[in-house]
């Protein structure tokens, strides 16, 4: 292994990156506005939902009923509305997302002891933001419920409101947010969409730079050469992979400075374990370049093989139990998922190697069976 020869091809190969702009593009500044594009278009937080209300009642209590949900920092209030058919073409039109129908008789029924129906559309187009619509509704619904139990038994004996909720409600659930305190869907996205965009970013700029090669017949320079495989191969990709680890310093920048998401964790243990999620995302364009032989199928071969993986298999969006047991199997013999578990480890949960020391074995793993796989499958002739 000649370490001068393997300078010189990564010299080569940085000269060739610098000269080509759009290379240059892709290398650069797609990475970040990927992040850019995907951190502020992102995100899995429902508030402000469109909201209109139809009160037939028009009285002290619908109004005061209403009054919670227009007071809500989950909806949006859009305004009152006469009748029901009136909100029918905002809801067709996506202007609103919800209704409450109070009906007629609302005050009095509950003046006089009695229940009072209320009628409320959601629309459900959107499910996981129209269940959580509903869950809004029905926590407001109860506290509103158990205020007016407290006032009505309060009139009847003369036992304070507060004591009457007390009673109602012997457990009094607290929930506490463990590593989100807020809540934020940004803080938990930010860090994962790093272990998306160096999926995505260092494979195309891997498998491009390969078969580049191939297409312009600059391939048979290498083959004609003293270059042994392990020096062409090492001194190609390391301009990959050191160009992906700034860009990934980058990333987390954007990541801290822009999202606001919190480092709790340890910031060797993070960039070491970066550094190997590159080498084997590196890797897979190794192994695409090495089966291709044009630039367009490296770019199709590539986005199939990193795209879905990235997305639905890592745990970005759909948490890993929820998989089914086939997605959950494909889940874990990808690298994504191990570091998007390191990567929110170090962010949000402040640990470090002690606790992460398997997703970083792995991924080590991970790395030497891709670049071995992609040693013996590259062959310094071509073949006939």
């Amino acid at each position: 292994m000649n370490l001068h020869r393997i300078r010189v091809v990564a010299y080569k190969e940085w000269r060739e990156i610098i000269r080509d702009r759009l290379f240059f593009a892709l290398a650069f500044i797609v990475p970040s506005l990927l992040m850019l594009l995907f951190g502020y278009g992102l995100s899995l937080d429902v508030e402000n939902i469109p909201l209109a209300i139809v009160d037939y009642d028009q009285s002290v209590s619908s109004r005061d009923y209403a009054h919670h949900f227009t007071d809500s920092r989950y909806f949006s209030f859009q305004g009152y509305a006469q009748r029901e058919k009136d909100v029918e073409k905002l809801l067709i039109d996506n202007s609103l997302r919800a209704v409450i129908v109070i009906p007629p008789q609302f005050g009095e029924n509950l003046r006089g002891g009695r229940s009072a129906d209320v009628q409320t559309w959601i629309d459900g187009t959107f499910p996981f933001r129209a269940l959580t619509a509903k869950g809004y509704v029905n926590a407001i619904n109860a506290a509103i419920n158990l205020d007016n139990l407290a006032t009505y038994i309060s009139g009847l004996t003369g036992v304070s409101e507060d004591r009457i909720r007390a009673t109602a409600q012997p457990v009094k659930l607290e929930t506490r947010y463990l590593y989100n305190q807020e809540v934020k869907s940004i803080w938990s996205m930010a860090p994962k969409l790093i272990m998306v965009i160096l999926m995505l970013s260092p494979p195309f700029l891997t498998a491009l730079g390969v078969v580049r090669e191939k297409e312009s017949g600059a391939i048979y320079n290498v083959y004609s050469s003293t270059l042994s495989r392990g020096e062409y191969l090492i001194g190609k990709l390391l301009p990959y992979v050191g160009i992906s680890v700034v860009n990934a310093c980058a990333l987390t920048a954007f990541a801290l400075l822009l999202f606001g998401a919190p480092f709790r964790g340890d910031p060797l243990f993070f960039l070491l374990s970066t550094i190997l999620y590159v080498i084997c995302t590196t890797g897979i364009g190794l192994l695409v370049s090495v089966v291709v032989n044009t630039q367009v199928a490296a770019m199709v071969g590539t986005s199939i093989v990193t795209v879905v993986p990235a997305v639905l298999y890592s745990g970005m969006i759909i948490p890993i139990p929820s998989l089914s047991a086939t997605a959950a199997v494909i889940a874990h013999i990808l690298p994504g998922m191990y570091y998007s578990e390191i990567v929110i480890g170090s962010f949000l949960k402040g640990v470090g190697f002690t606790s992460l020391w398997m997703d970083m074995l792995i991924l080590t793993l991970y790395a030497t069976v891709l670049f071995t796989a992609g040693f013996l499958a590259f062959h310094k002739r071509p073949d006939r």
